[in-house]
């Protein structure tokens, strides 16, 4: 909870008085604390990329990790591996096996793991539409782990997950990263490269990995420089934008 209302006001290029009357509604994230609102950027990005809201550039801004390389989604990918035929018959036993695919360091909680992406989906579900979740930790340094990592799972049978567009989850893209920053950035490459039709193809098919990931790999290389355009993958009901 790292920002304040005039920092989110900024970021979401809108005034503060409408940061007030969204909180007033209690429709964006926001938390009391000692008599003054705090604010948290991954929650933000999230919040404003279900409702197609632009946001400003200087999200990505973490001073703590300035040094440390923009991730790549491919190498995320990678790092995190393609999974089929993943089973489960509800969300929580679904994650379940994800928490057990994740190439995770050993000293790794795997139980505490699951039990916060639960939480997370208590309180929000990640599902994007169209058959498409992006379960994720509210707190990515939770883990400590060494690199981003997202892994891709195809399910055996669609669940019922939440999704505002009402359709069962069939994807699951699980990122896993050491900073804000780092979760930022492929939270916002992954919003993208969903909108790619090729590469939607390929994992509704689904497609062999090494095909998934050269989709990949050419969708993310027509990002050029910095871009955050907050817009959901396909089949999301856009949100009307407020006005100040």
């Amino acid at each position: 909870m790292n920002l304040s209302v005039r920092e989110t006001a900024s970021l979401l290029t809108v005034s503060e008085k409408t940061i007030y009357r969204w909180i007033k509604q209690q429709t964006i994230p926001a938390y009391r604390v000692q008599d003054q609102y705090r604010f948290n950027r991954a929650e933000i990005l999230e919040w404003a990329t279900a409702r197609r809201l632009k946001v400003s550039s200087e999200i990505f801004q973490e001073p703590e990790a300035a040094d440390q390389p923009i991730p790549s989604l491919l190498a995320a990918l990678e790092a995190g591996g393609v999974f089929y035929r993943v089973s489960g018959f509800d969300k929580e036993s679904v994650l379940r096996e994800v928490v057990g695919l994740l190439r995770l360091p050993e000293e790794v909680d795997r139980d505490f793991l699951l039990r916060v992406l639960v939480a997370r989906e208590a309180i929000a579900p990640t599902a994007v539409g169209d058959g498409i979740a992006i379960p994720h930790v509210r707190n990515p340094v939770v883990l400590h782990v060494g690199r981003p990592m997202i892994a891709l799972c195809f399910l055996d049978q669609p669940i019922e997950y939440g999704a505002l567009d009402g359709k069962p989850v069939h994807t699951l893209f699980t990122i896993i990263s050491p900073t804000t920053r780092a979760h930022l950035h492929l939270t916002s490459k992954l919003s993208f490269v969903l909108r790619d039709p090729g590469f939607r193809q390929a994992i509704k098919r689904p497609e062999a990995r090494p095909e998934i990931l050269v989709h990949v790999e050419r969708a993310e290389k027509e990002l050029a420089g910095p871009r955050l355009q907050s817009v959901p993958a396909e089949g999301v009901a856009p949100t009307p934008r407020p006005s100040d």
